[in-house]
């Protein structure tokens, strides 16, 4: 089973991620902020990393170059309500395996993890 990791400081978004994904057979875990998220990565192995851009604290891009130094097998996916050319560029120069602006588009979601675990 493929474990998902999903950090955005909007309680929603990552309720009904994990709702979503739950459904489609995946271990889902949710965060509200970074910290502790990088923390549990150091407990538990995750396929895919889901965070938002601009949250307090830790953003997006400090959360996706700390994986890519650590753990650099992890596909991140990025999204944000702050969707703009340059964060996308900032993003996949980052190695971001993929980057949605919000509202996500769940279907869109959902076939973008697919394709992050058929490269494993």
């Amino acid at each position: 089973m493929s474990r998902i990791m999903v950090i955005d400081d909007e309680k929603i978004v990552g309720d009904m991620s994990r709702m979503s994904l739950e459904q489609e057979g995946y271990e889902v875990e949710t965060f509200l902020n970074a910290e502790p998220a990088l923390a549990r990565l150091k407990e538990e192995q995750f396929d895919i990393v889901i965070t938002d851009y601009k949250m307090k604290g830790m953003d997006g891009m400090e959360v996706l170059r700390t994986i890519k130094t650590m753990y650099p097998e992890i596909k991140v996916i990025m999204i944000t309500a702050f969707a703009n050319l340059d964060t996308a560029i900032e993003a996949l120069r980052g190695d971001v395996h993929d980057f949605f602006p919000k509202p996500v588009k769940i279907k869109e979601l959902k076939a973008s993890i697919k394709r992050a675990l058929q490269k494993e």
